[in-house]
C-alpha cells in the first residue's frame, strides 16, 4: 500500500509526512535544489581533502582517537571501518516502520547540504525507502550522542552493500537485497561513513511517530470522557469557557471545547442539569485541566519534532567558508566545524515529558472507567460490571484490570534523559539516553491507546444502559462507530477481543473522521 509521495528537501518535513513514509510506505523524492545543496557540500569536503588538512571524520580517527592522523591512501577505508565498527547493535530488531522512519529523517538531514556526502548516497537512500529495502537494524546502543550511531551504522551498511535487509518479507545480505531491487551499492569516500551514522535520526524518526499516536490518544480520551460523562449522568459544567476563561492554559481550553462540542444537543446532559449533584469526581470534574496538561506536553513534543526533523545533526558540519570565522578548519572555499548537534537532549527531554503525560492521561481514564465499573460507586441505572445477570457473569470487571496492568506499567517506565554514561575513553563524557526516551514514549503511548480503547468500549456499554435519551451529536457519533467493532456485551465473551478492536479502531483515525463528520466542525 502506497500513500502518495513525500517531498524530501531538508526543510519542510513534518511528523505526519514521516508517518506517511514510515507505515503506509509513501515513496520519496528530492529536489533539485535540495540536489544542488548536496553538490555543493560535497565539493567544499573535495577541496579539503586536497588542502591536506587535518580534518575531523575526513582524515582523523574518531572519538578518542580524534589525534591519529589517516593516510590519504586510507581514506576510503577509514570510512568502511568507522561504519562496519560501530553496528554493534544488540537486542530486538526494528520493526520496518521504525527503520523506514530512521531512513527518511537521515535523507532529509542529509540533502540540507551541511553533511558533505555525494549525491549517490542521497539517491541510494531514496531507492532504498522506494523499493521497500529495509536494513536489520538492532534496537539497543544508542546513548543519543554522537547521534544514534549504532542503530544507524546497522542501517549504513545496507547502503554499502553489507549487512542484512528484507525485501518482500523476505531475508536476505545487504548486497542480495540491494541486487534484487538493482541498487547498486555505495562504496564510501571522505566523510561518507560519519555522515551516514552521526546524528539523532533513530530518535526524531521514533518521535516521529510517537507524536502521531499521542495526538490520535488525545482526541480518543476527550472523546471517552465526553461519553462517561453522560454515561455517568455527569456533567458538562466543569467544561463551561468561563472557567477556561480565568485560567487560560492552551490545552485545557482546547479540551474543554472538545466536551462542550461532543456533547451538544444531549438529552441525557439536560436531562440531569438541575439534580442534586453539587459536584462530579475529580477524573470527571477535572478533564479539561489533565487532558490540557497532556495536550500541551504533546504539542511541546510536537514542536521539538518538527524543528528536529529539518536540522543538520551530525559532526562535523561543513560550511562556506564566510559562514564560518577564521578558527574553523578547511579552506579559503570551505569551513569544517565540529559541534554538538548530534546530542539528543533537546528530543530527550521532552518525550519524557510527554511519557509522563500520557501515563496521566491513561491514569485518569482508568479512573473514569471505574465509576462505570464499580458497583460501590456507579449511577443507579448501570449494572455492576456493566453486564446484566452480574453474578453469573463478570462483565468488563477484568478490563479494568488489564487497564490497571497498563497504567502501573506506564508509571514504571522512568526518565532516561536523566542518566548519564561517559564513553569513548570519557571524551564523550555526557550524552542524552533520547532512544530510550523515544522507546519508553513509544510504548507508553501504545499502552494509553490501549487504555482509552477500554474506557470507550466500557462507555459505548453504559451508554445502553441509558433509555430513552440519546447522547450528543459527537459523543452518540463515536457510540454508533464503536458499535461497529466492538457489540453489546450480553454474554460475556472474550473481552480481549473488544480490546485489540478497539486499538485498531484508534489507529486508524477512522473515530475521529466519523465524530468530526457529524460535527460538521474538526475537534481541537
Amino acid at each position: 500500500m502506497t500513500d502518495g509521495s513525500v517531498v524530501v528537501d531538508g526543510e519542510s518535513l513534518t511528523p505526519d509526512a514521516v508517518e506517511r513514509v514510515a507505515r503506509r510506505n509513501a515513496t520519496v523524492r528530492v529536489p533539485e535544489r535540495a540536489r544542488e545543496a548536496v553538490r555543493k557540500s560535497r565539493e567544499r569536503i573535495v577541496d579539503i581533502v586536497e588542502s591536506g588538512e587535518a580534518v575531523y571524520g575526513v582524515n582523523t580517527g574518531f572519538g578518542e582517537l580524534v589525534q591519529e592522523r589517516i593516510p590519504d591512501d586510507d581514506i576510503e577505508t577509514l570510512q568502511q571501518n568507522l561504519v562496519r565498527s560501530h553496528a554493534a547493535g544488540t537486542g530486538r530488531e526494528l520493526a520496518a516502520e521504525e527503520v523506514r522512519a530512521m531512513l527518511v529523517t537521515r535523507l532529509n538531514a542529509l540533502v540540507k547540504g551541511y553533511s558533505g556526502v555525494r549525491e549517490r548516497v542521497v539517491d541510494v537512500l531514496v531507492e532504498m525507502l522506494n523499493e521497500a529495502v529495509h536494513p536489520v537494524v538492532k534496537a539497543k546502543g544508542s546513548l543519543g550522542a554522537s547521534g544514534d550511531l549504532a542503530p544507524l551504522a546497522h542501517l549504513a551498511l545496507v547502503v554499502t552493500g553489507e549487512g542484512e535487509a528484507t525485501v518482500d518479507d523476505e531475508r536476505l545480505s545487504g548486497s542480495e537485497a540491494l541486487n534484487k531491487k538493482n541498487i547498486d551499492p555505495v562504496t564510501l569516500r571522505a566523510k561518507e561513513g560519519l555522515g551516514l551514522i552521526n546524528g539523532t535520526q533513530l530518535t526524531v524518526g521514533l518521535a516521529s511517530l510517537v507524536v502521531c499516536d499521542a495526538e490520535r490518544a488525545m482526541q480518543a480520551a476527550d472523546i471517552a470522557g465526553a461519553m462517561t460523562t453522560e454515561a455517568t449522568m455527569s456533567t458538562t459544567a466543569s467544561s463551561h469557557p468561563s472557567i477556561q476563561r480565568v485560567r487560560p492554559h492552551q490545552g485545557q481550553t482546547e479540551s474543554a471545547e472538545n466536551v462542550r462540542r461532543l456533547t451538544q444537543n444531549s438529552e441525557i446532559v439536560e436531562s440531569h442539569r438541575n439534580c442534586d449533584r453539587v459536584q462530579d469526581a475529580y477524573s470527571l470534574r477535572c478533564l479539561p485541566q489533565v487532558h490540557g496538561a497532556v495536550r500541551d506536553s504533546i504539542q511541546h513534543l510536537r514542536e521539538a519534532v518538527e524543528t528536529e526533523l529539518n536540522s543538520v545533526t551530525d559532526n562535523p558540519l561543513v560550511f562556506p567558508a564566510d559562514d564560518a570565522d577564521d578558527r574553523a578548519s578547511g579552506t579559503e572555499n570551505a569551513a569544517v566545524l565540529s559541534g554538538g548537534n548530534f546530542h539528543g537532549q533537546p528530543l530527550a527531554l521532552r518525550l519524557d515529558y510527554v511519557t509522563s503525560g500520557l501515563a496521566e492521561l491513561a491514569s485518569i481514564s482508568e479512573r473514569r472507567m471505574d465509576r462505570m465499573l464499580n458497583p460501590n460507586i456507579q449511577e443507579e441505572h448501570l449494572p455492576p460490571f456493566l453486564t446484566e445477570g452480574s453474578g453469573l457473569r463478570s462483565g468488563y470487571m477484568i478490563a479494568q484490570y488489564t487497564a490497571a496492568d497498563l497504567v502501573s506499567t506506564n508509571r514504571s517506565q522512568g526518565r532516561p534523559s536523566t542518566d548519564s554514561i561517559p564513553v569513548s575513553g570519557n571524551q564523550e563524557d555526557h550524552v542524552s539516553m533520547s532512544a530510550q526516551s523515544a522507546y519508553a514514549a513509544r510504548e507508553t503511548v501504545e499502552s494509553t491507546l490501549r487504555v482509552v480503547g477500554i474506557e470507550l468500549a466500557c462507555a459505548a456499554q453504559a451508554l445502553d444502559f441509558v433509555e430513552n435519551l440519546t447522547p450528543g451529536v459527537g459523543t452518540d457519533a463515536a457510540y454508533q462507530e464503536v458499535r461497529e467493532h466492538v457489540p453489546h456485551l450480553d454474554e460475556d465473551r472474550p473481552i480481549h477481543r473488544d480490546i485489540e478492536s478497539m486499538l485498531a479502531l484508534l489507529r486508524s483515525d477512522t473515530l475521529l473522521d466519523v465524530v468530526e463528520t457529524a460535527l460538521d466542525e474538526p475537534l481541537e
